[in-house]
Formats: C-alpha cells, structure tokens, sequence
C-alpha cells in the first residue's frame, strides 16, 4: 500500500488522500481525516500535536506520513512549508519589476515606501485587537525573563525589542542564533517568549516556540494576518499589516506595535 514516491505538490497531496480514503486500518484513516479538514496546520504542528489532535499515538501518524508516501513526519511538513514560501517573488525578481515600472529613482523609492508605511499605520490603528493586546501585556509583565527571537527579516524587531527592554530595566534574552546557538537552556518555567516572525515563516522561531512551551513557558507570537496556522504554537497572537512597495514590505507597523508592547510590559511591571 506504499506508494513509491511522495506527492510533490499540495495538490498531489489531496489526490492521494482521497485515492486512499477508505482503505486504510481504523487508526490511520483516522488520521488521513484529521490531516484532510487541517492542512493549513501541518506547516507550523509538531507531530505529537497533529496526533494528539487526531487522537492517535504519534506512531500511527507517522506510519501515515509512510503510507503517504514520506520517510517521516518532517518530510510531509516540509511540503506544506515550501508551499508557504512561494508566495513572494525573490528579491532579484522584485528589484527588476521596480526598474521597469520606472521606480528606480532613490527620490521615487521614499515616496512610495513612505506612503506604504503611512497605510500600515493607519491599517494598525484600524485593525489592532486590544483585548489580545492586553492579554499579551498582561502574560509579558509577570514574566521573570522575556525571551526575544526573530530572523532574518524579523531580526530588527526581536533586536529592537531586546534594546527597549534593556533601557525599561526589563529582563530580557535575544536568541539571535550566532554561530547556530539556540540558547534553550535558558528556558524556564516562569520565563516567557515573545518572538516574531512572517509568513513563511522562519523554522527556527517555530522550533525555538516549540521548545518554550514544552518548558512550560507562555508564547506570545507577533505575525502578519491571518495567522490561523500559528494558534498551534502560541498562547497568544498579536498581527500587524505591513502594506508593501514593489513586494518590499517595511517594518515601520511591526516596530510602532512592538515598542507599544515593551513600554505598556514595563508600565506594568512597575505598578
């Protein structure tokens, strides 16, 4: 019943699903029909997570993942992971479609990124959910030690974030991964996250999410909406819209939200 080569695409994924849908023993068809109403989440959950959401050990989805046609669970996720980071063109690609839409001026390039990030300011105001805001806030400021990670794009925030924090005399530890150093032996009960990152997401703030709240640690995830695949991962959501140029998106909401968020934390930390 194995097929010989896994699905390549979401797609081929479903396909497959539904070639196999009825033939399975008890337990995996069990898990064939949680994973079909939730493939959205195989990007972003654990395998113990999906199983236990299936209500199946983790060794019925892993032989699931085998009848699918995988060597694992972490072979199936990083499907569904590349499907995520399709999304946006690369940074050649962009750079060449500015050019010819005749916005390479520098002069140029202010006002339009300038009026891109008046528009995400203004989609902040609108948008922002102040009860998860204050939730967050709440969770944050009873923490010992708040724990910052970001990457790649999300570096300068989680950076930022450690400076503030620094300033306002809060505890706080940057994970930022040099000479590939997780830091997760400074994980405790009591301590809790804040990290950031976009869609499609950075592996390594997934992994470090994961690992905080096995330690019994509280996360608290500022993303980009719609953010439902992140819920598996985080006790609290908070999401900010960064409208972008030429598919170039500024920080310029992420970084008014984020020191919102460390200014209210040590507010009340005081009081």
């Amino acid at each position: 019943m194995v097929p010989r080569d896994p699905p390549r695409t979401v797609a081929a994924f479903r396909d497959r699903l539904r070639e196999l849908n009825g033939r399975l023993p008890r337990r995996l068809q069990q898990c064939a029909d949680h994973v079909a109403r939730n493939l959205d989440s195989i990007a972003l959950s654990t395998v113990a997570q999906v199983a236990q959401a299936a209500e199946v050990p983790p060794s019925a989805m892993m032989r699931f993942c085998q009848i699918m046609g995988f060597s694992g669970y972490a072979e199936m996720q990083r499907l569904f992971r590349e499907a995520l980071s399709r999304g946006m063109p690369d940074y050649a690609t962009r750079l060449a479609n500015l050019k010819a839409g005749g916005a390479g001026h520098a002069s140029t390039l202010v006002a339009e990124f300038v009026e891109a990030g008046r528009q995400s300011m203004e989609a902040l105001a609108r948008d922002l959910d102040e009860t998860s805001l204050t939730q967050a806030v709440d969770l944050l400021a009873r923490a010992r030690t708040i724990h910052l990670a970001g990457f790649r794009r999300s570096f300068p925030v989680a950076s930022y974030l450690s400076y503030v924090f620094d300033k306002l005399g809060v505890a706080a530890v940057l994970h930022d991964g040099v000479a590939g150093l997780g830091q997760r032996s400074l994980l405790r009960p009591g301590d809790a996250l804040l990290a950031i990152t976009f869609a499609p997401y950075s592996e390594e703030t997934l992994a470090l999410a994961a690992d905080a709240r096995a330690a019994g640690m509280p996360v608290v995830l500022l993303t980009d909406p719609p953010a439902t695949r992140l819920a598996p991962v985080a006790d609290i959501v908070l999401t900010v819209t960064e409208i972008d140029f030429g598919a170039f998106r500024s920080l310029s909401a992420t970084i008014a939200l984020a020191l919102s968020l460390a200014v209210a934390v040590a507010a009340r930390r005081d009081t």
